[in-house]
């Protein structure tokens, strides 16, 4: 096995016993157990738990960038497109692993120690926060609406973990429907 699958394995055992169970709550111990790894490797590897952290956090930005574009590249109305957004959100909370965003976690449980895993969360939230941006104005809306619908989702994401039902997506996405239609009513008319 080559020292990328060793790090790509650990970088996935970590991401999933992270958000299982917390990054505080898993030791370096339980995540060389689980990735079948020495610890000699493990730090070779990652020098600190913190590098780990950040190398998940990569990775699951990755994953949801590409899944979250996939989802909306199958709309080709371009408010189809923005309520993309909201129908993603949906699958992913039914899913059964779903425990909440995974950056909002982390900077929960390490954004006040760990500059490196608040800056990540901070990017990660600006980077779908400009994605909206774009959907939003080629659908022919407005910042303001763009960040309000960027805040719907973000809410969503957060009520449906702490409640543990997928209802809120729903209620975003009807949500999002009536300020996109005002935002556009509002726009023909100026």
């Amino acid at each position: 096995m080559t020292e990328d699958e060793i790090r790509d394995r650990i970088v996935a055992t970590a991401d999933e016993l992270y958000y299982a169970r917390s990054i505080q709550a898993v030791g370096m111990d339980d995540l060389r157990q689980a990735a079948e790894v020495s610890l000699k490797r493990l730090y070779s590897l990652f020098p600190s738990k913190e590098s780990i952290v950040l190398a998940v956090l990569v990775r699951r930005h990755e994953r949801w960038t590409t899944g979250l574009e996939a989802a909306v590249e199958e709309e080709k109305v371009p408010e189809g497109r923005v309520l993309a957004v909201f129908d993603y959100l949906l699958d992913w909370f039914d899913t059964d692993s779903f425990r909440g965003c995974g950056f909002i976690n982390a900077f929960g449980e390490l954004g006040a120690v760990s500059p490196g895993v608040a800056n990540a969360a901070r990017v990660h939230k600006r980077l779908f926060q400009e994605y909206v941006a774009r959907l939003v104005s080629d659908a022919g809306g407005g910042p303001e609406l763009a960040a309000q619908l960027a805040i719907l989702a973000e809410g969503a994401q957060t009520t449906a973990a702490i409640s543990g039902e997928n209802t809120a997506a729903g209620q975003a996405r009807r949500a999002a429907e009536t300020l996109i239609a005002a935002d556009l009513r509002s726009m023909a008319h100026s």
